[in-house]
C-alpha cells in the first residue's frame, strides 16, 4: 500500500495510550484533488462504470483496486498532516511535474457507529463478490426502492427480492460450493433495506474477489469484501454496515418481506 510510512507521535510513558492524529477533512476536495493528473479521463473512467453496471454480464470491466488504470494517476503521491490544526497536505508528482494541494482539516464528530452485534450472528454467507453484484444488476432495469433479504435453512438458503414502480424481481442463491462457499443460518432472518443504499457497495463489488454476508439478531446487515491487491500477500477489507427499514409482525409474515414502515438508513 505504502512505499514508507512514518508516524511520529508525541512522547508518552505509554505507547498505547498515546494520542493518535484524528481530524475531517472534505471527501468531495480529497478526490477533486487527486484527480488532478488524468483529470481529463475521469469523467471518461466514469461513464464507462456507469455503462458497466447497466450490463447483465460486468466482468469485463474489473481493474486492479489501485492500479494505475483504477486511480488514472502513475504518478507518485504523499500524503502528511504535521499537528492538530495543520492542514491535510496532497503531494503529487508526475514526470517532474510536483502539485501540492492543502486541504482543511476539522475536529473529528463524534460518530455513532451503527451498532453491528458480532455475538449475535443470524446467519452468514461466503460467496464471490461478482455473484452479489451480477444478482443487482439484474434487478437494477426495474428502478427498485427495496431490497430484501431473506435467509433460511432449507431452499432457496439466499433470496435477494426487489421491488420498485417498475415491478419486482427475484435471484436464488442454491446451495454448493461452487456458489456458496460457507452457508451457515441459525434462525430464519428476513429484512428489507433501501436499494441504493446497497447498490452504493457496488465498486467495491467489482473489485473485491469475495463477500461475506452477515446479518445479526436486530437485523443490522454487514457485507465485508476482501480486495485483492497486486505485490502484497495481505488483503485488504472493505466493510459496509446497513440499518434495515423498520417491519412489523404482519410485514415478516407476507411472502416478500419487503413491505414496512421506513426507519433506518445506510452507513
Amino acid at each position: 500500500m505504502f512505499t514508507s510510512y512514518n508516524l511520529n507521535l508525541p512522547p508518552s510513558d505509554d505507547e498505547e495510550q498515546a494520542a493518535l492524529p484524528s481530524f475531517e477533512i472534505s471527501l468531495p476536495a480529497l478526490l477533486e484533488t487527486l484527480q488532478i493528473f488524468g483529470v481529463v479521463d475521469a469523467a471518461a473512467r466514469q461513464a464507462k462504470a456507469d455503462a458497466d453496471y447497466n450490463r447483465s454480464n460486468i466482468r469485463n470491466y474489473r481493474p486492479d483496486a489501485f492500479s494505475n488504470q483504477a486511480l488514472g494517476m502513475p504518478g507518485t503521491c504523499t500524503l502528511s498532516y504535521n499537528q492538530e490544526g495543520d492542514p491535510f497536505s496532497v503531494i503529487m508528482e508526475e514526470s517532474g511535474v510536483k502539485t501540492t494541494g492543502n486541504l482543511v482539516t476539522y475536529l473529528p464528530e463524534a460518530v455513532e457507529e451503527i451498532p453491528f452485534d458480532k455475538g449475535d450472528i443470524a446467519f452468514k454467507v461466503i460467496t464471490q463478490a461478482k455473484y452479489l453484484l451480477d444478482a443487482l444488476v439484474e434487478m437494477a432495469p426495474t428502478s427498485p426502492t427495496r431490497l430484501t433479504i431473506r435467509a433460511t435453512r432449507n431452499e432457496p438458503y439466499l433470496r435477494l427480492s426487489s421491488s420498485g414502480p417498475h415491478g419486482s424481481s427475484s435471484v436464488d442463491f442454491s446451495r454448493g460450493r461452487d456458489l456458496l462457499e460457507t452457508l451457515g443460518v441459525r434462525d430464519k432472518w428476513v429484512q428489507s433495506f433501501k436499494f441504493d443504499m446497497i447498490k452504493s457497495a457496488s465498486e467495491a463489488m467489482r473489485i473485491a474477489t469475495k463477500v461475506s454476508i452477515r446479518g445479526d439478531g436486530q437485523g443490522v446487515l454487514s457485507l465485508q469484501f476482501i480486495v485483492e491487491t497486486e505485490g502484497s500477500d495481505k488483503p485488504q477489507f472493505l466493510h459496509f454496515t446497513f440499518v434495515p427499514y423498520v417491519t412489523t409482525e404482519d410485514d415478516e409474515d407476507e411472502d416478500d418481506g419487503s413491505e414496512g414502515e421506513e426507519g433506518g438508513a445506510a452507513g
